[in-house]
């Protein structure tokens, strides 16, 4: 069983930047792979970023150039550095972690922190 839990989502206007953090406790010897995906009120749930262990990362197209994903194996810690967020970034943010970036969804959920975005 692993336990994910979210911290660092708020309130920020356009343009601005946030930084989540997800932290990995439990069975982590079963993580590979952790990332985040987000879910908008009426939308369906959308991958934003993933990375493995490795460091090999994969992003959603619509935040390509504006968020990283970066890991800390050391402390089981995930971070997206979320910069010029637009209000279309608005959602609940939801780290995941699994074996491979693919089956995340699959995998062990967080609570989700909530981005709201103001234009």
């Amino acid at each position: 069983q692993v336990q994910l839990v979210e911290s660092g989502g708020g309130l920020v206007q356009a343009g601005g930047s946030l930084r989540l953090s997800c932290a990995a406790s439990g069975s982590i010897f079963s993580i590979n792979a952790m990332g985040w995906y987000r879910q908008a009120p009426g939308k369906q749930r959308e991958l934003v970023a993933g990375i493995t262990s490795g460091g090999s990362t994969s992003y959603a197209d619509s935040v390509k150039g504006r968020f990283t994903i970066s890991r800390d194996n050391a402390k089981n810690t995930v971070y997206l550095q979320m910069n010029s967020l637009k209000p279309e970034d608005t959602a609940v943010y939801y780290c995941t972690s699994s074996l491979t970036i693919a089956s995340m969804a699959f995998g062990s959920w967080g609570q989700g922190t909530q981005v709201t975005v103001s234009s």
